[in-house]
């Protein structure tokens, strides 16, 4: 169970026992939310794509979209998501579980800037019910990311 890899890698840091684990799912930003009693857009949804280079995560706000046109004026391609049937063997985490900490080597993590609007953000801790809260400060060093990047829309309410 990838819960227990993100557990194991975040007992490094002594932060194990701040990953929140749930009755219900929290697969979705809507039950994540919900599951959390927070904003979705608080949510901070990890989702993967496939590139020439290999795979990539880019961790972004739960209510922000891909645009289609930032991603390839920023990667050079057209964004393709990992197939669901994938997921797992190629992050290291099933969807609905997804996140940027404890995945298979190779993967490039990138931070989408739509995150920057929150003092703090839930992603997924490695199971379809779980998650745990983190500063800005804490997404970068755990999430070993690569880089800032501004690849979403984010639609008006």
């Amino acid at each position: 169970m990838s819960v227990v890899k993100v557990k194991n890698y975040f007992k490094e840091y002594g932060m194990e026992d701040r990953i929140l684990e749930f009755n219900e799912s929290s697969a979705t930003v809507e039950l994540a939310a919900k599951a959390l009693n927070t904003l979705p857009e608080r949510i901070a949804k990890t989702l993967g794509f496939k590139t020439k280079e290999g795979a990539i995560l880019i961790v972004m706000a739960g209510d922000a979209r891909v645009s289609n046109s930032k991603y390839k004026e920023y990667f050079g391609e057209k964004a393709n998501m990992i197939k669901f049937d994938e997921c797992e063997n190629i992050v290291g985490h099933a969807p609905g579980g997804v996140c940027p900490f404890a995945i298979n080597d190779n993967i490039d993590v990138y931070l989408d800037e739509s995150l920057k609007r929150f003092e703090t953000v839930f992603p997924a801790c490695g199971s379809s019910n779980s998650a745990i809260e983190l500063s800005i400060n804490e997404l970068e060093k755990y999430s070993n990311y690569k880089a800032w990047i501004d690849v979403v829309n984010i639609p008006e309410n």
